[in-house]
């Protein structure tokens, strides 16, 4: 199997890349676009194991099976730095150590390739300590940046970047992968595919993991429970609850762990009070798990309103009648109810409402605030 049959749906693309992957000197920087679910860090970790493959015959680069190829889709391959930022913002310092590593001379093969995903969340000031190392790197080294829209990165930035552009692929092709893959029921993978709007790794998660599915179906039936503000405000409030709790919970061990590897390193003591230098680590440790906690909760919020935007999805198609297939089809006779009691134009109004609600939770409004305000604006 080679790196490139994960990439459901994306023949135009894959020929692009493996064109370019037999080149001698390919393009040293590549901006991957495409909507959430189009499996852009996919794609460029496939075209970064072909980049380092083993196979001498170009033509073979992407085997999927030597260790170079293993490794880097396990992102774990000495040439292969694969940067996920745990911050809402990837910050200066982060910025500073990626322009640092893409100095490096290759180890073991013929480039040094940076992947870095959410290049979305640079900032202006971010942007411009990365700008020089991409468009003047080393002779052997790539960058392979990831966002959902060219228009999501600083133009200086995408402007020296080679574009390749992914679509979300068919409901049928995730369902195929998730019955060979993970061996999911063939209704249950189809439901799954279907509810997570073709998103690879949503719908394996809603394949194999019922209390997934049961948070989905309360998010997106919360519509039909809007009979008042008080309604509103304890569905918001709800939400809100869930997306902590799981901050929360993903949080807790690992940053019990991160501390008490941090006091090994540093040689802190057993008991007793933590040294001042010390002290001044774990402080700066701890102000980053807060943040990561942060991001846990804010994409955990983005999920439940994406989720609630396919609500108002199938109620404006309905209106419309434009023969397109319900998301929610489980919910086809109260999705008929609401598109009966509502106009187009008010459906509409909803789904701007919630798309703002999106754009807030990600500044430094309470985002509780924010769900309440939204959730009222839905009735």
């Amino acid at each position: 199997m080679s790196v490139w049959d994960q990439l459901l749906g994306q023949e135009a693309v894959v020929g692009q890349l493996r064109r370019a992957a037999q080149e001698d000197r390919p393009t040293h920087a590549w901006l991957f676009t495409g909507p959430p679910g189009s499996g852009r860090s996919n794609a460029a970790l496939a075209f970064a194991a072909a980049l380092l493959c083993e196979q001498q015959d170009p033509a073979d680069r992407g085997c999927g099976h030597c260790h170079a190829c293993r490794t880097v889709l396990a992102s774990s391959h000495a040439d292969l730095t694969h940067f996920v930022t745990e911050n809402p913002q990837i910050t200066i310092d982060e910025a500073r150590e990626l322009v640092v590593r893409a100095q490096d001379r290759p180890s073991v093969g013929r480039w040094r390739v940076m992947v870095v995903e959410d290049a979305d969340r640079m900032v202006e000031r971010t942007s411009n300590v990365m700008l020089k190392a991409i468009e003047e790197p080393p002779p052997n080294t790539i960058w392979l940046l990831c966002a959902p829209s060219p228009m999501d990165v600083l133009v200086t930035i995408r402007s020296r970047c080679r574009p390749a552009t992914l679509k979300v692929p068919a409901v049928e092709d995730v369902a195929e992968l998730l019955i060979r893959r993970h061996g999911v029921p063939r209704q249950r993978a189809q439901e799954s595919a279907r509810l997570a709007q073709s998103h690879v790794g949503i719908a394996k998660r809603l394949a194999l993991y019922d209390d997934a599915r049961s948070r989905r179906q309360e998010v997106v039936s919360i519509p039909l429970k809007l009979s008042g503000v008080p309604d509103a405000v304890r569905a918001a409030d709800r939400l809100h609850k869930i997306a902590v709790e799981e901050s929360q919970a993903d949080a807790e061990a690992r940053n019990e762990s991160e501390r008490k590897q941090l006091l090994v390193a540093l040689g802190a003591p057993e008991s007793g009070r933590v040294p001042p230098a010390i002290r001044g680590a774990l402080n700066r440790l701890e102000a980053d798990q807060k943040r990561r906690s942060r991001r846990i909760q804010t994409d955990t919020l983005d999920r439940f309103l994406i989720d609630l935007t396919t609500f108002y999805r199938d109620v404006l198609t309905l209106q419309l009648r434009t023969g397109s297939g319900l998301v929610n089809e489980h919910l086809a006779q109260q999705l008929q109810d609401h598109a009966s009691n509502a106009t187009p134009e008010q459906t509409l109004q909803r789904i701007d409402a919630i798309s703002r609600t999106r754009d807030r939770i990600r500044t430094n409004v309470s985002a509780q605030l924010a769900f309440e305000a939204m959730a009222v604006s839905l009735l």
